[in-house]
C-alpha cells in the first residue's frame, strides 16, 4: 500500500473566515489603498493574503446565500467556474489547466463547513459504482467499513451513538449494483445526498470514523495536531472534539489523511490558489487504497471550500 503523504509535505490550507467583499478591491494593510484587481495586474506580485482575499472573493459570490444551494449539486461544466473568475486571469489559467487534465466538470457543494466530508463520501460512492462490478466493489467498501467500526467503541463512542449515522451509509452501499428495483442510481444518489436526514448522518458516521482513527493512530497523528488558530500543540481527544467530530468545521490535512486510511481509498484534492505564474495546479494525493492503482476521487480546494471535480466528457456533462 502506498503511503500518504505526511502533513508537513502537503500545501498549506488556510482556515480564514470567509468575509463578503466588494467586487473589485483586494484589502490592503490599514491605511493603503485598495489594490484595484483587472487583467493587467500580476498576480505574482501579490501577497498570499490578497492571493487568499481575491480567491475567496470569488468563492463568496459563487456561494452567497449558500443556505438555498442544494447540500450537492448536479455537475455543472467547468466553464461555469471559470466564468466566475473573470478578470482573474492566474485563476483561469489554472481552470484551463484543470480542463486540459481531463476536468470538464465541477459538482458544487454547500458552503457549510462539512463540503469535505459531504464530497468525499459522495465521490466514494460514486467511484464505487463506476468500476466494472460495482457489486463487488461495494462489499469490499463494506467489509472495510466493518473493519474499521470497531475502532469507535475503542476510543470510547458508543454504538448507540454511531450505528444510526452509520446505517445510512451502508443502506447506500447495499443498493449499489443490487439488481434490486431500489438498485442505487446515479439520480437516486443524487437525491440521497441533498436529503438532509441522510447526508448529515453520512457526515457525522465519517466525523466520528475520521476522530477514531486519529485517536488510534498516535504515532501517524500526535506530531501535526495543532489549534488551527493560535498555533499550539494539542492533545488527540482534545484537537477531535473540537475540531473533527462537531460537524460545521472545516478539514484540515490530518482530517484528510486519517479519513482516506479509514475508508482505504485513494484521493487526490486540486489546489486552485492562482499562485503559479503559468498556471499549473498543485495537487495533494492521499493514497490509501488496498490497490494502488485504484483511480482517485478527485476534489477541488478553495480557500475554505471543498466541490468534486468531474472527469467525464463535456458532452456527457452537458445531457
Amino acid at each position: 500500500m502506498t503511503s500518504t503523504p505526511l502533513p508537513e509535505e502537503q500545501p498549506p490550507a488556510p482556515r480564514l473566515n470567509a468575509t463578503q467583499l466588494p467586487d473589485v478591491d483586494v484589502p490592503q494593510p490599514s491605511g493603503n489603498a485598495p489594490l484595484v484587481v483587472d487583467e493587467n495586474t500580476d498576480l505574482s506580485t501579490l501577497t498570499p493574503a490578497q492571493l487568499y482575499e481575491l480567491n475567496q472573493r470569488t468563492l463568496d459570490e459563487s456561494t452567497r446565500s449558500s443556505s438555498d444551494l442544494p447540500l450537492i449539486a448536479a455537475v455543472a461544466p467547468i466553464r461555469v467556474l471559470r466564468e466566475e473568475y473573470d478578470g482573474a486571469p492566474a485563476f483561469v489559467r489554472q481552470i484551463d489547466f484543470l480542463a486540459t487534465k481531463g476536468y470538464h466538470g465541477i459538482r458544487r457543494t454547500r458552503g457549510d463547513g462539512d463540503c469535505f466530508y459531504r464530497s468525499l463520501a459522495f465521490a466514494y460512492i460514486e467511484r464505487i459504482m463506476s468500476t466494472p462490478d460495482p457489486a463487488l466493489e461495494a462489499t469490499i467498501a463494506i467489509s472495510t467499513l466493518d473493519a474499521a467500526v470497531p475502532l469507535l467503541e475503542t476510543v470510547g463512542f458508543d454504538k448507540f451513538a454511531y450505528e444510526d449515522f452509520y446505517e445510512e451509509l451502508l443502506g447506500l452501499l447495499r443498493r449499489v449494483g443490487s439488481g434490486a428495483p431500489d438498485q442505487l442510481s446515479p439520480e437516486t444518489l443524487l437525491s440521497a445526498f441533498q436529503a438532509p436526514e441522510v447526508s448529515t448522518a453520512i457526515v457525522v458516521f465519517l466525523r466520528l470514523l475520521t476522530s477514531a482513527q486519529i485517536r488510534c493512530d498516535p504515532d501517524a497523528f500526535d506530531a501535526f495536531l495543532f489549534h488551527p488558530d493560535f498555533g499550539n500543540q494539542m492533545t488527540a481527544r482534545d484537537f477531535c472534539e473540537s475540531f473533527v467530530e462537531p460537524t460545521g468545521k472545516e478539514a484540515d490535512h490530518v482530517q484528510m489523511t486519517a479519513l482516506a486510511r479509514a475508508l482505504k481509498v485513494n484521493a487526490k484534492v486540486a489546489y486552485l490558489d492562482g499562485h503559479d505564474p503559468n498556471g499549473a495546479v498543485d495537487f495533494v494525493s492521499f493514497e490509501s487504497a488496498l490497490d494502488p492503482s485504484t483511480p482517485p476521487v478527485v476534489l477541488l480546494y478553495r480557500p475554505g471550500h471543498y466541490d468534486i471535480l468531474d472527469t467525464r466528457s463535456l458532452e456527457a456533462i452537458q445531457l
